[in-house]
């Protein structure tokens, strides 16, 4: 019986030890997504570029346009925003084979960092959210 408890107690350890890894490469998806596919624009602070690339640092447009992120992540933008009360009107390429679960840590990792404290989304939100996606958003 010892050895049986024994056994599961590792058991039990390890799996531990593997779900733990697995979050924190989750945790650490969203900052490797970022640094991938929007850094060179964006930039490392998500500052921008000035008057060109609008910033994500502090941006009042991740909360005003929360519905649109995932749509905006996938298909690109074409066409003017408004971000901190500057316009851009640059086009922003799409992520279209992203899986949703990534852009759902990609979202998270901007929402939460560069001085954004916004609500994470959940992977049912964003699948949601990517299902009502204009038809014509190119």
């Amino acid at each position: 019986m010892r050895k049986t408890k024994g056994i599961a107690v590792v058991t039990g350890i390890l799996a531990l030890t593997t779900l733990t890894q697995c979050f924190t490469e989750k945790q650490n998806e969203g900052q490797r997504l970022y640094e991938a596919n929007c850094q060179s624009c964006h930039m490392e602070d998500g500052s921008g570029l000035r008057n060109l690339i609008p910033p994500i640092a502090s941006a009042d447009y991740l909360q005003k346009h929360r519905e649109e992120l995932p749509c905006l992540i996938r298909h690109g933008l074409e066409g003017p925003i408004l971000v901190n009360g500057q316009e851009y009107d640059r086009p922003m390429s799409g992520l279209e084979t992203m899986r949703t679960d990534k852009i759902t840590n990609l979202l998270n990792y901007i929402q939460t960092n560069f001085g954004n404290n916004n609500e994470r989304y959940t992977l049912q939100e964003v699948d949601q959210l990517l299902e009502s996606c204009p038809p014509h958003q190119h």
